[in-house]
């Protein structure tokens, strides 16, 4: 079998340039901005009084984000089958957040963290298979927790309490639902049923005039995923386990952000049921955000987190810098972490590469 030769990747790293922070940092303050400063009130940041307790559970909200990352880092230690270090884990994982955060939601890091990965020395075809598996085991999660948590709350997962917005909410919200379904379904079958029609499909697309030139890098890349899918078919009921309770570890990690927030500065206002309901609320936001055009959703997440959480917060004027707060530790150090590490990396695999 030929061994497929990517690009170098230089379409990648100048999508992913360290001075593509600055616009998803602009939209994201710029949306909180203007929430402050249109209605401008001292009271907006009294929810703000520290304490010792106040301080451990903001640690404990950024403790949440690590117990996310560190879920990523073990799920693909597990799908590469231990073939990446320690650190080549966490560099993929940061670097493919960076990515997302960088990029449109609706288009997330797919093509760059399937290039990382081919980078540390996975073939093409693994490296697309291992990308594909945690994408279908994220979105395994989502189409698992909310029938269950509808079982639980019903509609009160939507914020809306008028009739019209909540049936435009709903609509919305199962026509994400449904496109995450049907796209779990085709990855579900290309990876684990019948990779040899992917391979056709792609063959008669890559017939066409304008891309037939790649057409013998497409069937390698095809004969690899399959291979490849061949090898996970084989795979016991435990390596699965394990790889879906790091999906889950990690997710829950991220949405738990917020609940350990809220607990910092009103923790005697919110019952432990409610803490669940936030929780179902933020899966149900996430779903509308996985459509956003903006990069990592920013703009859009503030806003929504105004909409879908000012039920659980005591004062409304706090919902602008809680949000902004919420943002600070989920979102914004990816930014920062990413421009760091990333021509770290490149230096580091472009000089293995050369030697």
């Amino acid at each position: 079998m030929k061994k497929l030769k990517i690009e170098s990747g230089k379409n990648v790293l100048n999508a992913l340039k360290p001075s593509r922070i600055i616009l998803p940092i602009v939209l994201g303050l710029g949306v909180a901005a203007y929430f402050l400063i249109r209605n401008f009130d001292v009271d907006q940041f009294s929810f703000f009084q520290w304490s010792l307790i106040s301080a451990l559970w903001i640690f404990g909200a950024i403790l949440m984000m690590v117990v996310r990352d560190l879920g990523y880092i073990i799920r693909i230690k597990i799908l590469t089958d231990q073939k990446l270090s320690w650190r080549q884990a966490f560099e993929i994982i940061m670097l493919w957040e960076f990515s997302s955060a960088v990029s449109p939601s609706v288009v997330g890091g797919i093509a760059p963290a399937i290039y990382f990965l081919y980078k540390e020395k996975l073939s093409a075809g693994q490296s697309t298979a291992v990308v594909l598996v945690a994408i279908f085991l994220d979105e395994l999660f989502f189409i698992l927790a909310i029938p269950i948590l509808l079982l639980f709350f019903g509609n009160t997962i939507f914020p809306a309490k008028d009739i019209a917005l909540l049936s435009q909410l709903k609509y919305y919200f199962w026509l994400g639902y449904g496109l995450i379904f049907i796209y779990t379904l085709l990855l579900a079958y290309a990876i684990f049923i019948n990779p040899h029609a992917i391979k056709s499909i792609l063959k008669w697309i890559f017939k066409l005039p304008l891309i037939r030139k790649w057409q013998e890098k497409v069937c390698v890349l095809s004969d690899q995923l399959i291979a490849t899918s061949i090898w996970y078919k084989s795979k016991k009921i435990d390596f699965w386990f394990k790889s879906f309770l790091a999906t889950v570890l990690s997710w829950t990690g991220r949405y738990w952000v917020i609940n350990f927030i809220f607990m910092a500065f009103f923790m005697d206002k919110i019952g432990w049921a409610e803490h669940f309901l936030i929780y179902a609320r933020q899966l149900t936001m996430w779903i509308l955000l996985l459509i956003s055009p903006t990069p990592g959703g920013s703009g859009l997440a503030e806003f929504f987190f105004r909409d879908f959480l000012r039920d659980f917060i005591p004062n409304l004027n706090w919902v602008i810098p809680l949000a902004l707060l919420w943002r600070l530790i989920s979102y914004y150090p990816y930014l920062f972490i990413g421009a760091i590490i990333l021509p770290r990396w490149v230096n580091r695999v472009f000089k293995k590469s050369k030697n």
